[in-house]
């Protein structure tokens, strides 16, 4: 048997909440002693512990105490339906901390913004100058000429929705800017990526068999880091929840990933990506 204060320090809840339940009915102690000091059992403590579970899926002590009375409650289905419930509520948290952070290092996730003539202008330009001999022949069969490809290109890039897509994947206009003149079509570098994102959806497969929640964790941070690596995006929670719906939406895409890494990695894949930004 414990004492309030003892049962107070170990869950970590006041003694006057202690006292409060006691005085509604939550959660009476088991015994009292001569002195009036209430003393808790171990099935107190697990009956404590429920609460604790119920109150951080904001129900009202009322719903609670209702639901800890009832007799057809199943405790293991209940232990399983909180599960689920905190589980959503972390992932969801977890999406605005990193939005947060995002923020706080200065990547623009909300802007206004759009290229103006001399950016697409610069980009246009750049395109061209790091297409390599094979690049230019498929533009010229595509588009008929290097003047149509150009166009087009600039047309694609005074689209709004092309502007919102890359300013909130670079945080800000300036940044997409920058890094659209930077790119240089490196091959090493490029194999490099694809060698990595080899492994990580290797592990990807490990962890869905497995399953390993940690190992799931670790490779969507490798993924995360080897695009913002390679891509020079800013706002990678965006990239990554763009690829979620990207690698869901083609059954083609499914069946490739599948056939490559296993049954049923694709999704789980994107299942991943939005559980860790709290996204349904």
């Amino acid at each position: 048997m414990k004492t309030v204060k003892e049962v107070s320090k170990l869950a970590g809840v006041s003694i006057r909440t202690l006292r409060y339940y006691d005085e509604i009915g939550l959660l009476k102690p088991t015994a009292t002693t001569e002195a009036g000091y209430r003393l808790y059992s171990d099935k107190d403590l697990e009956r404590l512990q429920e609460i604790m579970f119920f109150k951080e899926m904001e129900l009202p002590l009322e719903s609670i105490k209702q639901l800890l009375e009832d007799p057809n409650m199943d405790r293991q289905e209940m232990l399983r339906m909180q599960q689920a419930v905190l589980e959503k509520k972390r992932n969801r948290l977890n999406g605005i901390i990193e939005l947060i952070r995002d923020v706080r290092e200065g990547v623009n996730t909300m802007s206004f913004e759009a290229f103006n003539e001399d950016d697409i202008k610069k980009i246009v330009e750049h395109t061209i100058e790091q297409a390599k001999p094979e690049d230019i022949r498929r533009f010229v069969e595509q588009f008929g000429s290097m003047e149509a490809f150009q166009e087009e290109l600039a047309k694609d890039l005074k689209n709004p929705e092309t502007e919102a897509h890359l300013i909130k994947l670079y945080g800000g206009k300036d940044k997409a800017v920058a890094a659209s003149l930077s790119a240089q079509g490196n091959t090493e570098e490029m194999a490099q990526y694809a060698k990595e994102t080899d492994e990580i959806y290797r592990q990807f497969a490990v962890a869905l068999n497995a399953n390993d929640e940690d190992l799931r964790e670790d490779a969507l941070k490798r993924l995360a880091e080897s695009n913002k690596r390679i891509w020079h995006f800013e706002n990678i929670r965006y990239y990554l929840l763009q690829l979620a719906d990207t690698l869901e939406r083609y059954p083609e895409m499914i069946a490739a990933t599948d056939k490559e890494y296993g049954e049923g990695v694709t999704l789980f894949i994107v299942k991943a990506i939005r559980e860790h930004y709290g996204v349904s």
